[in-house]
């Protein structure tokens, strides 16, 4: 570490998602010093080059008051200038202590009330339809007047069970002591026809979850924006092509686009909800052509290193926000070129060989291996690969390797 006496520091929390480091690449080639916080060694960020400190905290999801407390204690020093989320549980401890941190640091990101208003699914869904954006029909998954009686729901449609919450934690669940932390099952695909065990759905996600219509499409799209208290300061969109798994999920690989009825959309919720900070807005494209809304992600994406390769610096329109630089802020980006995530093209393909997605399509094997080392051809951007900074890639490639050689031992 440098003895010089910096003045000009932002902290990242290092995660598994490539979106630490894509920060750190960013913000460290500009010349600020980067501080990563982490509560696992084996972070691919810690393993960068412009990790100019690393600062050991407690796991969020052991004891979320002690990671705010440690977080804290960064942000009190006269260099740090802000904080940047990477995940859900960093922008909701940011949002919660708020008052807290803003005795010491810029605070670009929402309040509680207003992150509430995206990780509370049932009101971000009313938001939407008050802002005239699509939403797929939803409802709690019990006996709601306002979504049918079990009875009159047809159970032979395509239904999907998710968490309504994207967090799980004191503020949304009564139950919850103020240092517990979870994180929500993964979505549940209904079998058509059978009605499920309400009871049983309901224990697993450790909440009243949701019960939603299962739009069947494949291409996500993404409008990603970074909002000044209800206004927009820099957006960018692309359409996934591949997800982690064949069913979707988290981008593998994307390509960036410019449609004007997804900015719109994008707009009108978030101007609706008067953000501030951060947000990546999840959309599909039904069969009619309509965005109808998944999710809100409060913080910076998986797929942020592509963000910045088409031109949009993410990263460094935050720092400039958070340092009052909003005017100074020069957006752009690329349309019609796209990108990978390596280690998510082969978690495609794994999800082909041995996961079974009843609602979805299985692609053939091999059709989609061609495909993916085609793209990989013609598409040379990769999240974590880069011959300036290659330790990275490498720790993220033996991370998956341990975590599927330990699942496998499992079986």
């Amino acid at each position: 570490m440098s003895d010089e006496p910096w003045t000009h520091s932002v902290v990242v929390p290092a995660i598994t998602a490539p979106s630490s480091v894509a920060c750190l690449r960013t913000l460290g080639r500009r010349g600020i010093r980067t501080i990563v916080v982490a509560e696992d060694e084996t972070a691919p960020a810690l393993r960068s080059k412009y990790c100019d400190e690393a600062v050991p905290v407690p796991d969020p999801h052991e004891d979320l008051v002690a990671y705010k407390d440690a977080l804290l204690a960064v942000a009190t020093r006269s260099d740090v200038q802000t904080i940047i989320p990477v995940r859900d549980v960093d922008v909701y401890v940011l949002a919660k202590y708020r008052a807290e941190f803003a005795d010491h640091v810029a605070t670009p990101w929402p309040n509680m009330d207003t992150l509430a208003s995206a990780q509370d699914r049932i009101r971000l869904f009313d938001a939407a339809e008050e802002a005239g954006v699509g939403v797929p029909e939803t409802g709690v998954l019990e006996s709601d007047p306002d979504f049918g009686s079990d009875a009159d729901r047809p159970w032979s449609q395509e239904w999907i069970v998710k968490a309504r919450y994207a967090v799980l934690a004191d503020e949304y669940i009564d139950d919850y002591d103020l240092g517990q932390y979870v994180d929500p099952p993964k979505t549940e695909y209904l079998r058509p026809g059978a009605e499920p065990d309400i009871d049983a759905l309901t224990r697993e996600m450790g909440h009243q979850p949701l019960l939603q219509e299962y739009v069947p499409v494949t291409d996500e799209y993404g409008f990603f924006a970074l909002y000044d208290h209800g206004e927009p300061v820099a957006t960018f969109q692309h359409r996934q092509i591949r997800g982690y798994s064949y069913a979707g999920g988290a981008s593998s690989y994307r390509e960036s686009v410019r449609i004007p009825a997804l900015e719109e959309a994008g707009r009108d919720l978030l101007g609706h909800l008067d953000w501030h900070g951060l947000a990546m807005v999840e959309f599909l494209r039904d069969e009619d052509g309509e965005f109808k809304l998944m999710e809100i992600n409060p913080r910076f994406w998986s797929s942020l290193p592509f963000s910045v390769q088409a031109g949009a610096d993410f990263p460094y329109y935050y720092w400039q926000l958070a340092n009052g630089e909003r005017e100074a802020i020069e957006h752009s980006y690329q349309a019609d070129i796209a990108g990978h995530l390596l280690r998510g093209e082969l978690l495609y393909l794994y999800s082909i060989l041995f996961d079974d997605v009843e609602l979805a399509e299985k692609p053939s094997f091999t059709g989609s291996l061609s495909e993916i080392l085609s793209s990989i051809g013609r598409e040379t951007r990769f999240d974590y690969a880069s011959l300036d900074d290659p330790r990275p890639f490498v720790r993220d490639l033996r991370n998956a390797y341990q975590y599927y050689k330990e699942k496998e031992s499992v079986k």
